[in-house]
């Protein structure tokens, strides 16, 4: 597979000014308030142990309870992903046999190639079998990410330099399509390319991360949901939206796996290109944001009567505290960056928590998970809870990412 090309282009636009910088830059956290919000998320995890140890939460809640589901959705790795974190901020052993137990059903999964035929592998098996080989050293969950980082690998279109996302292959009706999501499924490539050696894999993800950074974002530094490319002669075609408002809106959690992917590739291809870019599209973000700084399901709005979208605001959080954490201490927006994560996460805890309640109650209340199908409105999202645990952590502890 031949070397990607540097995802810096030439004339990329300036960053949008952050209106808000000097009111979030002089944020201070106050380590007291973060620490007991996680104990208040461990304490929802101690509660759905019973219930999602052999079975996993549904991608979203119903009147805020998670129903169980066996190991067949996208989104099964965000509850194993919170149990590792839970394991390592607390050192307590049941939630390792727990995630252990989950791993065990990541590997069946991956052998029996159940519903892998989509690039959300990354968000699979980085938060379960990497994370679970980087802090166990466990040789069959290393096996098993490597199987699913083969078949995401498999995805790639070399004419299109992209990793298809979901669909058969040889449709020409899902032909060529990327999604901004994809942005956090490539560190599994690289982890992979790391292990191994082999260079293809972190080759389809450099290019992929180049055609994202060209097609995907927009030059106002907003983003496409879905992207296709011409998979026979590697031409752009079109940008339109799967679950934003419009195909010239801006989808919020597009915008927010935007902003969180772009830094976390970085780890692995040091290119500075890629923070600028995220700083861009945190901007962009930044700027559309209701007071209380929790997104709309769409930036094209900016407070009520829409429906907010605590998952998002919580990717996005991550997202600005890695992106934070590559710049440079002369970056005029970096604290600013890490303020806006604070006073997100902070808002989330205080406003934005479920109440406890039977068990499989989800932690973040005011999510949304497909607005335009009416799925997961305004109710908690599994993803969204993986990823406020994981901006507590980066919060309280130095942490280094299963991604």
């Amino acid at each position: 597979m031949s070397q990607a090309s540097s995802v810096s282009t030439a004339g990329d636009p300036a960053r949008e000014p952050l209106t808000r910088r000097d009111a979030l830059q002089g944020r201070r956290s106050d380590r007291a308030a973060l620490d007991a919000i996680l104990a208040a998320v461990l304490a929802r995890i101690d509660a759905n142990l019973a219930v999602f140890t052999d079975a996993f939460p549904a991608p979203s809640s119903v009147d805020g309870v998670y129903p169980a589901i066996d190991n067949i959705e996208w989104t099964n790795g965000f509850w194993t992903g919170m149990l590792w974190l839970a394991y390592e901020v607390s050192g307590q052993e049941r939630y390792r046999q727990a995630a252990e137990r989950q791993v065990r059903s990541f590997k069946d999964r991956v052998d029996r190639r159940i519903n892998v035929d989509h690039h959300d592998l990354g968000f699979l098996y980085s938060l379960s079998c990497v994370a679970a080989y980087k802090l166990t050293g466990d040789l069959e969950a290393r096996d098993a990410a490597l199987a699913a980082a083969r078949l995401l690998l498999a995805r790639y279109l070399p004419q299109a330099g992209i990793i298809q996302a979901w669909g058969d292959l040889s449709d020409p009706d899902q032909a060529g399509r990327m999604i901004i999501d994809c942005n956090l499924n490539l560190p599994l490539l690289y982890w992979a390319s790391q292990v191994t050696g082999d260079r293809d894999f972190a080759d389809a993800a450099d290019r992929h991360i180049a055609q994202a950074a060209r097609y995907i974002v927009r030059p106002d530094s907003s983003t496409f949901h879905t992207f296709f490319m011409d998979p026979v002669s590697g031409a752009p075609r079109v940008g339109k939206t799967h679950q934003g408002f419009s195909d010239s809106s801006c989808w919020a959690r597009g915008q927010a796996w935007g902003i969180s992917g772009f830094p976390l590739v970085h780890r692995y291809k040091a290119d500075p290109s890629l923070l600028d870019l995220s700083a861009r599209l945190a901007n962009y973000y930044l700027n559309r944001l209701p007071s209380d700084l929790i997104c709309c399901w769409d930036l094209v709005f900016t407070g009520l009567p829409h429906e907010r979208d605590s998952s998002a605001a919580a990717i996005a959080a991550c997202g600005l505290l890695e992106l934070a954490r590559g710049l440079p201490l002369s970056d005029p927006d970096r604290a600013a960056y890490e303020g806006a994560a604070l006073a997100t996460v902070e808002t989330l805890g205080a406003r934005y928590m479920l109440p406890p309640g039977a068990p499989g109650t989800g932690v973040l209340d005011h999510a949304v998970y497909h607005m335009p199908n009416r799925v997961g409105v305004d109710e908690a999202c599994i993803w969204g809870d993986y990823f406020f645990l994981e901006a507590l952590v980066r919060l309280t502890r130095v942490w280094e990412p299963y991604w």
